[in-house]
């Protein structure tokens, strides 16, 4: 190794630096060491999916095979004469590969993906090669070799696989300054996609996870960098007081996902009892909460803050031509389409070589034989003698051969044992010849026709091994989680009004409500100042607070309600107004900005409600009127920065509350967004109804369970669910269901009897299941019987529910339908019934929100009324929002 040296003096010459210049193996060592990396270990080929590792360990695998099991030790020692690296690493790469349960046959303890258990050593596991890794990894006669790193062996340089491999395991690794990270699809949906190709079909490739659980890849980005996939744990409520994880996100184990939510739990974001892990051979992790807890509310919490939802971030990265190639799983699943079909090609090119090779050879003997050319050849005393002779005789008899007879061909026919010839029947040679032509013509025709080959070979794949491999990842688009909706309020909000300090640790003062360390808190203070901060141990926010609570971001149906005296002496103003988004830490002046301002009366109303209230002024001058009503009620809503209207231009001593309001604000729509599976106020999906407080949604499930819930957006739904809609207590609901204990169909009609209560309204035997079920008023059903051996068809029956059974309790058997045996029943049109109106007590005062006017020219005031003034700031500052770390969005 040349090195140079060169020496460099300081002005101070006793102080000496030495620099040495690094040339030589130096110079290219980096980019030597990052070049191995990325090509022979930790990016796979393009070509067959495999990382140098994995490919020579299923070639391996193919030198040792021999239909039985071998120990996994042996055969990691057989791929140390091609992997130049330990054994420990070629043994994690085969139990990664087993895990996956396509290429490797295992036996004994491989781990579990699930609990994150590891695999037995390699001394006490066994492996061998899968039907399906020996019928599409491996071809000799096709497979391109090189020297191994030793040079005493050969090693393919690519495994000649006919099928989508990478995709199907997925692949992941990290080089020096780039990775790659593939994610496993779906085995039949990879062959109906390679079809779809060789059709010049469009397709669609969507990861499918063995860990299942549920997925939303919307953000997929075919698998490129760019792209995002969530996945969540599948969550059920088992009953009210316990959560049930069936199916966990994929990268995650019940290990690591017990301890995020024991994190989670010690942090104060969720609040659990205890946790259970029974899972086995499938996943079964028990949640048992407090009593008092929302189920909704939990789960949503889990999603929030702990690892029942993961997000990963696909980069489709892969080795072509000995460089990195960054490519989406479509065009991989192209590449790999048409690999496959260029080495089907290979191999039928390589079956008509020998089958014409084997009707050459197969023709040559029996012209040899037949003729009795073997007589010429008993007068020749020399080698060459014999080959003259025996070429001689076959000339006249070998015009239809499809190629010349070579020296070789007559050496083969000398071979032949003189048992043989005396025993050689013509007949049957023929029909050798004959079965060769076939066989041959078979294989031109599948060359003729390579894409309707290569699609029956696909198809062929799918019946024979795809069995047992159907999809186990839902899919499904997640609604985002509002964290600070679903936190457990941890933590209590206290408050010094007079010095105007907030916080958690100001346990002396006034408590304000519980609270969570993530919650943003707004404060209203005396001189008409508001202000949103976030939640601490202490913070100063302003002298004489009047109101403070935790800040609901987007909340339009809290409205506060404020009358203001404008300056030191100005006149009197009363508003309405919602806070909808702010900038965080800002101050805002609520009033029209003088100085002096001061607030007479405020109030905070969830539901927007509108109270009235006594005005009372000062003894000043001549005024007539010292004491009137004001009705909130009259007062539009309008933005935080409008002036509002004047209530007096006189001096007010006090304002008091004379009577509370009821809500101003109309029914709240609800949907249905039938994608995410939840309810929404923003109009995605069906639309449910309108609610008040007291209404409920009815909810009925296939498997014959019904309740009624309180519309909450955090509810979730199981997937079973077939009725969900507004319930109407006095609408009966109808059903017809199959008894399995007594094997016969019963008619019901009931009503729920208890809100809120889980009931079954078909019988508990395990062959009793729902046929249908109605909430019309007056339903109709078509009943079609099974015909009879020798019977004609018994004509369909129309059944009234209505009139067919009164209505009566909810465990009430019903009647039956039918004796006969019944094949189908469905639901027709109802019969037209005029439903009678919802009447509630509020319905003549509702107002909307957004048309709430006021005319205080026609109150009691009216000298001193005033028409609302223009806002004094720009309302530009309700288009901002905030997140949750503080940064302002423009929207």
């Amino acid at each position: 190794m040349a090195e140079e040296h060169e020496e460099m003096l300081n002005e101070d010459n006793s102080n000496q630096e030495t620099i040495t210049k690094v040339t030589g193996m130096y110079k290219d060592w980096f980019l030597d060491y990052a070049s191995y990396v990325i090509l022979e270990r930790a990016v796979p080929a393009i070509e067959d999916g495999f990382k140098p590792v994995q490919r020579r360990i299923m070639h391996s695998m193919k030198d040792l095979d021999d239909g039985r099991y071998n120990k996994v030790a042996n055969i990691v020692g057989h791929t140390m004469q091609y992997h130049p690296h330990g054994d420990a690493s070629i043994a994690d790469a085969m139990v990664q590969i087993g895990q996956k349960d396509l290429l490797i046959d295992t036996q004994g303890n491989w781990g579990n993906i699930l609990t994150g258990d590891r695999a037995a050593a390699s001394r006490y596991i066994e492996a061998r090669l899968s039907k399906f890794a020996l019928d599409v990894v491996y071809n000799p006669k096709i497979t391109e070799w090189q020297a191994s790193y030793d040079g005493r062996r050969k090693e393919p340089v690519n495994l000649p696989v006919m099928f989508p491999l990478l995709l199907a395991q997925g692949g992941e690794g990290i080089a020096v300054g780039l990775s790659t990270k593939i994610l496993p699809h779906n085995f039949i949906e990879l062959i109906d996609a390679s079809v779809k190709h060789l059709k010049g079909k469009r397709f669609t490739l969507l990861p499918d996870f063995p860990t299942a659980g549920i997925a939303d890849v919307s953000n997929y980005n075919d698998g490129m960098r760019g792209g995002k996939v969530r996945v969540r744990a599948k969550i059920s409520q088992h009953d009210k007081n316990t959560l049930t994880i069936t199916e966990i996100p994929f990268g995650t184990t019940t290990s690591s996902l017990i301890d995020s939510i024991l994190k989670a739990n010690d942090k104060g974001k969720i609040k659990i009892k205890k946790i259970e892990d029974n899972t086995a051979a499938e996943v079964e992790i028990l949640i048992h909460l407090p009593s008092g807890l929302s189920p909704d509310k939990t789960i949503d919490a889990l999603y929030a803050f702990t690892s029942c939802e993961t997000s990963i971030s696909p980069l489709g990265c892969v080795i072509e031509d000995n460089k990195p190639y960054f490519v989406g799983v479509s065009e991989m699943l192209r590449r790999s389409t048409d690999n496959t079909v260029q080495l089907l090609k290979q191999e039928l090119e390589i079956k008509l070589g020998e089958f014409e090779e084997q009707w050459h050879f197969a023709s040559l003997e029996r012209i040899f034989i037949e003729k009795r050319i073997y007589r010429d050849i008993e007068e020749e005393e020399t080698w060459e003698g014999v080959i003259k002779a025996i070429d001689k005789g076959l000339q006249p008899h070998i015009k239809h051969l499809k190629r010349k007879v070579t020296e070789e061909d007559i050496v083969r026919l000398t071979e032949i044992r003189i048992k043989r010839i005396s025993k050689f029947d013509i007949d049957k040679a023929q029909q050798k010849i004959d079965a060769l032509e076939d066989q041959i013509a078979e294989v031109k025709h599948h060359l003729a026709n390579l894409i309707d080959y290569a699609i029956a070979y696909f198809e062929r794949l799918k019946k024979e091994y795809g069995q047992g491999k159907e999809r186990k990842t839902e899919l499904r688009a997640f609604e985002d989680v509002d964290a600070t909706k679903v936190v457990i309020r941890n933590t209590k909000l206290y408050v010094n009004r007079e010095e105007g300090f907030i916080g958690t640790s100001l346990k002396r003062d006034e408590y304000v409500c519980d609270c969570s360390d993530i919650d943003d808190i707004i404060v209203f203070t005396k001189e008409g100042v508001m202000m949103v901060t976030k939640v601490d141990s202490k913070t100063f926010v302003g002298k004489n607070i009047i109101h403070v609570a935790v800040f609901k971001k987007k909340d339009k149906r809290t409205i506060y309600n404020m009358i203001y005296r404008d300056g030191k002496s100005g006149p009197s103003y009363v508003k309405r107004f919602a806070v909808t988004s702010i900038t965080r830490d800002r101050e805002y002046d609520l009033t029209n900005g003088n100085k002096g301002s001061v607030v007479w009366y405020f109030s905070a109303n969830p539901n927007g409600e509108a109270e009235v209230v006594t005005i009372m002024l000062r003894q000043v001058g001549s005024i007539k009127k010292l004491k009137w009503d004001l009705d909130f009620a009259d007062i539009l809503i309008k933005g935080r920065a409008s002036k509002g209207n004047q209530v007096t231009k006189h001096p007010v001593k006090r304002v008091e509350l004379k009577e509370k309001g009821v809500s101003t604000l109309k029914p709240r729509k609800i949907w249905f967004d039938d994608t995410v599976q939840r309810l929404n106020v923003d109009g995605r999906g069906e639309l449910i109804g309108e609610f008040r407080g007291e209404d409920r949604i009815l909810v009925i499930t296939q498997s014959g369970l019904v309740k009624t819930i309180i519309p909450e957006l955090t509810t979730h739904f199981d997937s079973d669910m077939i009725v969900l809609e507004k319930w109407i207590p006095k609408k009966p609901i109808s059903a017809i269901y199959y008894d399995g204990e007594k094997e016969r169909y019963y008619v019901k009609r009931f009503l729920i009897e208890h809100e809120g209560k889980e009931e079954s309204f078909i019988s508990d035997h395990a062959n009793s299941q729902l046929e249908i079920v109605s909430t019309d008023w007056r339903p109709m059903a078509d009943v079609e019987f099974t015909k009879e051996r020798g019977k004609d068809r018994k004509p369909n029956m129309e059944v009234n529910l209505e009139e067919f059974i009164s209505v009566k309790g909810i465990n009430a058997l019903g009647n039956q339908l039918t004796k006969d045996k019944v094949n189908q029943i469905s639901l027709l049109d109802p019969l037209p019934y005029e439903a009678p109106e919802e009447v509630h007590a509020d319905e003549l005062d509702v107002v909307d929100e957004e048309t709430v006017s006021v005319d205080l020219s026609t109150s009691q005031n009216s000298d001193n009324s005033e028409s609302n003034s223009s806002s004094k700031n720009s309302d530009d500052e309700d288009d901002l929002d905030v997140d949750d770390k503080g940064q302002v969005t423009l929207f």
